[in-house]
């Protein structure tokens, strides 16, 4: 009760600080709150004419389909196995890049370098997939011109089973590891420098520091990443798989997101891709708070 007269106090006396957050308060009423209503689709024969309350009711039946369904294996495992290579290999690259950059002296250079990195992010994955079918071409391919100058034999990337969950880790690290070091950048800039002094002082070189010092020191950022990046295991972004897919690696390339585009958007099976989505959703939170839970046990600062 204090604490609500504390807020009312407060809210009184700054009112237009408090009016700043209404964007933000009304962005996610319309787009992430108010759309929940449409999950109702789950549970019905979902009919465009008839509309969501004229559809009609059918329970579970959508839920004992998914689970009976001989595609759900199969779907579930790219999955996971996709968010699992991107979570070994993708995840420390963020924190390597950040850890390099704070050790870079020369500003400009550095400035030059951070441009570069951040490049790709703000590129569609239109662009970035052509550029990179682009490079991994067997005919005029720039990757596979090196492996014909050592006298190797050219390799289809894009259409070999094996390449193609590498192909898609490592241009997703090319996309997003740059920009995703502002956040570790800016937590390396919260450490006290007397740190490193006191470090340098009892005869630790730049890898002793980086050990005991700047580690330590954003260990709370990377659990909260981690926190993040456990929640989207259930989730593959739509647009990088879709571009780099093709007919040939369907059996690596078919993932949750692109199977409800598929039977939902293409097959207008709305009510069944619902129930796939919902099913996701609550995976995912399941996740985010089993590992959140984890986080907070080990002594660290997590989500809540």
């Amino acid at each position: 009760m204090a604490s609500r007269r504390s807020l009312w106090k407060d809210l009184k006396r700054r009112p237009f600080l408090y009016m700043l957050l209404l964007p933000v308060i009304a962005y996610f009423l319309v787009f992430k709150y108010f759309p929940l209503y449409g999950e109702i689709i789950a549970f019905k024969d979902f009919r465009l004419g008839d509309g969501i309350w004229g559809s009609k009711w059918v329970g579970l039946e959508h839920f004992n389909r998914l689970l009976h369904s001989s595609d759900l294996f199969k779907i579930v495992r790219n999955t996971l196995l996709l968010n699992l290579y991107g979570l070994i290999f993708g995840f420390p690259v963020p924190i390597a890049l950040a850890i390099m950059l704070n050790e870079v002296r020369v500003e400009w250079y550095k400035r030059v370098v951070q441009n570069l990195l951040y490049l790709p992010h703000f590129l569609s994955w239109i662009i970035l997939g052509t550029i990179v079918i682009g490079l991994l071409s067997p005919g005029s391919g720039f990757i596979n011109y090196v492996l014909k100058a050592f006298g190797l034999d050219p390799i289809y990337f894009m259409g070999n089973t094996f390449w193609w969950p590498f192909v898609y880790v490592f241009s997703g690290i090319w996309r997003d590891a740059g920009f995703s070091t502002i956040l570790y950048l800016a937590a390396m800039s919260s450490i006290d420098p007397h740190l490193y002094e006191a470090a340098r002082i009892d005869g630790g070189g730049k890898l002793r520091q980086i050990w005991h010092v700047t580690l330590p020191g954003i260990r709370s950022t990377i659990a909260l990443m981690l926190v993040l990046q456990m929640g989207r295991m259930f989730d593959v972004g739509f647009e990088h798989v879709w571009v780099l897919t093709n007919p040939m690696v369907t059996s690596v390339s078919d993932v949750m997101s692109t199977y409800i585009y598929r039977l939902g958007l293409v097959n207008l099976q709305y009510s069944y891709t619902t129930a796939i989505g919902l099913v996701q959703s609550i995976v995912g939170l399941i996740l985010v708070l089993s590992v959140n839970r984890i986080i907070r046990a080990m002594g660290e600062r997590a989500l809540w």
